[in-house]
């Protein structure tokens, strides 16, 4: 019998599985939590709180994009992609025959 999945584990497989929505929530609770520290500073414009929490936001986005650009790669490099889509394919139905 097979040991049941740590919490860890689980929530890699779930970002590995669905890379752009991890990628948004992560964006989305970022520039939550930007304005909310930015809200704490006083003696700063809103305009200055919105553009400042959008930076950090749009920043924390690109490591995550890259961070998921990573795991792609190295899903491909393994093979581990090919075989999760192999089993949809025929590949009789893809070989060249003369």
């Amino acid at each position: 019998m097979s040991e049941p999945k740590s919490t860890v584990d689980s929530i890699r497989e779930w970002v590995v599985e669905h890379k752009l929505r991890a990628v948004g929530c992560l964006w989305l609770s970022g520039l939550a939590g930007s304005i909310a520290y930015n809200w704490s500073q006083p003696n700063m414009k809103t305009s200055v709180r919105i553009i400042h929490a959008r930076l950090h936001a749009q920043g924390l986005t690109l490591a995550a994009l890259a961070g998921a650009a990573v795991v792609e790669y190295y899903e491909h490099k393994s093979g581990g992609k090919a075989d999760k889509y192999a089993k949809y394919f025929n590949i009789e139905n893809f070989s060249h025959k003369d």
